[in-house]
């Protein structure tokens, strides 16, 4: 939030929207979590006693927070954190490692990641450990101070934790609450998942050794306290520097808010996502479109950031392709509805294509080999089509099968906007899909 201090006087024009683009572009952009979660107050203080535990008194936990996507788990586990954090034992030898079951694919890929967030390279150097659990021992070994009693306390953080129990034998998930079962050393297991049956995934010897407590975030969010939340998130505080300005603009952010176009806008993104991430990329497109000339946020300027909010990717791609890349796509697609779905050729398209070529009289789109050749590959960097097989190096460009990653509403609706298309285009399309 802005540094400056309140002063009641008025700006230029410009600089209040400097100042106000900079307020909203932080609050937005940075993900500022509140002081005090909402609605999830017991959750909050469940955790954060759970972790103190394991920072004060040395004593290992391990616990899954599972709620939906957007359901606050992140802002949850963040806010602990940093409430943890103010105590002067954890500041002073907390040691945290953020792993995330997209990333950390396999048990090797996340034990080089947790030496390395633990600072340990230079200590394991060219060691050769026998198992994984071997040398997890060692890195939590080397954190000790001295004395048995005194080793730093370690947290994990699984992000997608669902996703490392496909890990072979789940050799992470067992060693880490092994430790914690039997007490080797302090260390917290929090666990992150979207998966209300994530337990049903755990072989029984992982499972046997989990402490088997869980958090639940059930979102309770009303569409009035959503529109509440875009309204917070836009309105300027009282300490604006020009008060005249921001009283302004927070009255037309509260009429905004209360405009008919705009309350449908939000309810339909309220009804695809909840998660605040989206309402927060939402209102960026709608603050880029403030300027001098137009000082105050308008319905149509959040019926166009939800447009481009809703904008299908591939669908506007097929906009900037040139006219023979927009017939190939045709002919997929009329191979695809003959063929049920089953991959297709280049050499398979190209005969598609002649066909059509047959019933024209002109020879506009009489194009050579090679040049059908280029369109068909650029399609591919498109990834607008892909190989079947990643395992096809040694087979003729031209039979190698791919798939269509368009489906019909995405061409027709991309040919109806289509500069200039011809109609004998549009109408072959049509007749492809009949």
């Amino acid at each position: 939030m802005s540094k400056r201090k309140v002063k009641d006087s008025h700006l230029p024009v410009g600089e209040c929207i400097t100042e106000v683009q900079s307020i909203l572009r932080e609050r937005l952009c940075c993900n500022l979590h509140p002081d005090k979660p909402e609605e999830i107050e017991a959750q909050h203080k469940h955790l954060l006693e759970l972790l103190k535990r394991t920072v004060i008194h040395g004593e290992s936990n391990s616990v899954l927070i599972v709620a939906p996507r957007g359901a606050g788990k992140t802002m949850l586990l963040k806010c602990v954190l940093r409430d943890l954090l103010q105590e002067k034992e954890a500041e002073k030898s907390l040691l945290q490692v953020h792993l995330n079951g997209l990333l950390q694919t396999d048990d090797r890929i996340a034990l080089k990641e947790i030496t390395r967030q633990l600072h340990l390279e230079n200590v394991v150097g060219d060691k050769v450990f026998g198992s994984f659990a071997e040398n997890l021992a060692f890195l939590l070994e080397a954190l000790k101070k001295g004395d048995r009693s005194s080793s730093r306390p370690v947290l994990f953080i699984l992000d997608e934790f669902d996703l490392f129990a496909h890990h072979k034998n789940q050799t992470l998930l067992y060693n880490l609450f092994d430790v914690a079962q039997s007490a080797q050393a302090p260390i917290a297991v929090v666990g992150l998942t979207c998966r209300l049956d994530v337990l049903e995934l755990l072989e029984k010897r992982v499972k046997s050794r989990f402490s088997h407590r869980q958090i639940h975030l059930l979102s309770t969010l009303t569409f009035c306290q959503y529109v509440q939340r875009v309204q917070t998130q836009l309105s300027l505080p009282e300490n604006f520097p020009d008060k005249k300005f921001g009283q302004e603009w927070n009255k037309s952010i509260t009429t905004l808010c209360k405009d008919a176009s705009v309350e449908e806008v939000l309810r339909r993104h309220f009804n695809t996502s909840k998660d605040f991430r989206s309402m927060h990329a939402l209102l960026m497109l709608c603050l880029s479109r403030v300027s001098v000339s137009k000082p105050v946020l308008k319905p149509a300027d959040v019926l166009e950031a939800s447009k481009l909010r809703f904008a299908d990717a591939k669908g506007n791609m097929l906009h900037g392709l040139s006219i023979l890349e927009l017939c190939l796509i045709i002919a997929m697609k009329h191979l695809n509805d003959v063929y049920e779905d089953e991959p297709f050729n280049l050499q398979m398209v190209h005969n598609e294509f002649k066909k059509f070529l047959q019933r024209k009289s002109n020879s506009m789109y009489n194009f050579e080999q090679p040049v059908i050749m280029k369109a068909f590959e650029h399609l591919q960097q498109l990834e607008l089509i892909r190989p079947v097989d990643s395992s096809t190096a040694k087979i003729q460009k031209e039979y190698q099968l791919m798939r269509l990653m368009l489906n019909h509403s995405q061409i027709m609706e991309a040919l109806q906007k289509y500069p200039q298309c011809p109609t004998d285009v549009k109408q072959w399309a049509k007749s492809a899909f009949a």
